[in-house]
């Protein structure tokens, strides 16, 4: 690729690495292992699969994140050095990032309500009820961990990097929890019977609350690395993007999960 320090333009241009594809691999390999899951026996097969997948998307991941953040530190980006074309092409990318993200679980919605207009009975009369303290529990984790992700970026604006770094830590150790309390729900939904072959309802509730749960646990990733930048002073008053872009993320899964507990849960 070539050297952006010789280029005659703004834009950032990375180098070559082989982390992306290796995250393809581990992703491809994750999706294989879900589809053998479901539809092949033995199971371990499929079971195997998901988890090497998942291993090899994480480490890849890691090492990419890693690799970025080095060479943004090797331009100068860490202490406010960032061009504004290319302040304004991470702002707009993550914009769209967050607007295909709606698109995707728009998707589980309608499906969801087209589902449930069309079944006289909603939850069907084989489903154990679903409990909704759990939820509601949830629901109070992630409302007080949007409020702690304000308080962490309010702070780092005005340069208190202390108080920045506790409401951080908060904020994804409360996704931590939200994730223990979200396993415990499905521990509690399968033993009454309710799993991801109890027919049409059963499918839509593991998949599209499952889907959120895995962006909580990609949101908790994003904020540990931003935390462990911050501990680094890589993060000024002026130039945290990466921080900010989390914080938007985090943002629209807390709106996601209101969606969910309403149409899910209470409605």
């Amino acid at each position: 690729m070539a050297n952006n320090h010789h280029a005659d333009h703004e834009f950032y241009i990375p180098a070559g690495s082989i982390w992306p594809p290796v995250s393809c691999l581990g992703a491809g390999l994750l999706a294989f292992g879900f589809i053998g899951h479901l539809h092949f026996q033995p199971a371990i097969i499929g079971n195997g699969l998901m988890v090497v997948g998942g291993l090899i998307t994480l480490m890849a991941a890691l090492q990419w994140f890693a690799e970025m953040t080095r060479s943004a530190g090797a331009r100068g980006y860490g202490k406010g050095m960032v061009p504004l074309v290319q302040d304004l092409a991470q702002r707009y990318g993550m914009i769209f990032f967050i607007v295909s993200e709606v698109m995707f679980f728009s998707a589980f919605f309608a499906a969801y309500f087209f589902l449930r207009a069309h079944n006289p009975e909603w939850p069907p009369a084989n489903i154990a009820e679903i409990p909704v303290h759990l939820p509601m529990l949830a629901t109070l984790i992630l409302l007080t961990s949007g409020a702690t992700i304000t308080w962490a970026h309010h702070a780092l604006l005005t340069n208190r990097r202390q108080a920045a770094m506790t409401a951080t830590g908060l904020t994804w150790g409360l996704g931590v929890i939200f994730l223990g309390v979200q396993a415990y729900e499905y521990a509690h939904l399968v033993h009454e019977g309710v799993g991801l072959t109890s027919g049409v309802f059963g499918s839509i509730f593991y998949m599209i609350t499952g889907f959120h749960g895995f962006h909580v646990l990609l949101g908790s990733l994003m904020l540990m690395w931003a935390h462990w930048r911050m501990k680094k002073g890589d993060y000024t008053r002026h130039n945290h993007f990466y921080f900010e872009a989390a914080a938007w993320y985090w943002h629209f899964v807390d709106v996601v999960w209101i969606g969910l507990f309403l149409f899910v849960y209470v409605l």
